[in-house]
C-alpha cells in the first residue's frame, strides 16, 4: 500500500486560507478545503475536530496578515496617515479576508470591525499623542474619527463600488484630517463631548 500522505496543521489552515481568499469564506467547506491540499478531508478533522476550530485559525492567520499591512503604515512618516493608507490597501488586496475579519459580527470566530478600530488604535495613539499634540482620549477620538473614513473607503473597495481614484481618496484624509484636529485644538469640551452645539453652529454659519 502506498505511503498516507500527512498534512500539518498549518498547511491545512494555508488551504483553508486559500479558500476564503478566492471564494469567501461561506465557500470554505471541508470538501473545499480537502480538495485544495488533494485529499480526502480526513487530514482536516484528525487535526480539528469541527470547521469551526478550523475557521478560527483562519481568522488568527488572516489578523496576522493585517497586522503586517498595519506594521508597514507605521514605518511611514505620519504613522496613523500611514495605517489608514495600509487599511484601504488591505481591503484593496484582499477583500474576502477583509470582508471576513471586518464585516462579520463579532461573535464566534468573527473579528468585528469595533475589535479592527481597538487594534489600530492601540498601536497609532503614542505617535498621535506625540505629532498632535494631543492627550491619549483625544489621540483616541482623533484617529477614530479618521479610522471610519478608511473603513468607509474599504468597505466600497471590498463592494467593488469605490469610484474613487487614490488621489481622491488621499485628498479626502487630508480634508478630515485637518479638519478634525482644529475642530479638536479650537472647540473646548468638543473631546470630551461638553460643548455648546447649537452656539457653534450658529457662529459657523454667519461666517
Amino acid at each position: 500500500m502506498p505511503p498516507k500522505v500527512k498534512f500539518s496543521e498549518q498547511a491545512i489552515v494555508e488551504a483553508a486560507m486559500n479558500v476564503v481568499r478566492e471564494k469567501g469564506v461561506d465557500a470554505m467547506t471541508a470538501r473545499a478545503v480537502a480538495e485544495k491540499l488533494g485529499t480526502s478531508t480526513r487530514p482536516i478533522f484528525t487535526c480539528f475536530a469541527t470547521m469551526e476550530q478550523l475557521r478560527e485559525k483562519v481568522v488568527e492567520m488572516a489578523r496576522e496578515c493585517y497586522r503586517c499591512f498595519i506594521n508597514q503604515g507605521l514605518e511611514e512618516t505620519i504613522p496613523f496617515l500611514g495605517v489608514g493608507h495600509q487599511h484601504i490597501r488591505f481591503a484593496r488586496t484582499e477583500p474576502e479576508l477583509y470582508r471576513l475579519l471586518f464585516l462579520t459580527k463579532s461573535s464566534g470566530a468573527a473579528g468585528g470591525a469595533r475589535r479592527a478600530l481597538k487594534f489600530s488604535q492601540d498601536l497609532v495613539r503614542e505617535s498621535i499623542m506625540r505629532i498632535y499634540n494631543m492627550d491619549g482620549e483625544t489621540a483616541d477620538k482623533y484617529y477614530r474619527d479618521l479610522w471610519l473614513i478608511a473603513f468607509s473607503f474599504s468597505a466600497m473597495i471590498v463592494a467593488d463600488d469605490c469610484a474613487y481614484t487614490d488621489e481622491e481618496i488621499s485628498a479626502i484624509f487630508t480634508e478630515v484630517s485637518l479638519s478634525v484636529c482644529k475642530a479638536y485644538k479650537e472647540i473646548p469640551g468638543l473631546p470630551e463631548g461638553r460643548f455648546d452645539r447649537d452656539a457653534i453652529f450658529k457662529e459657523l454659519v454667519k461666517k
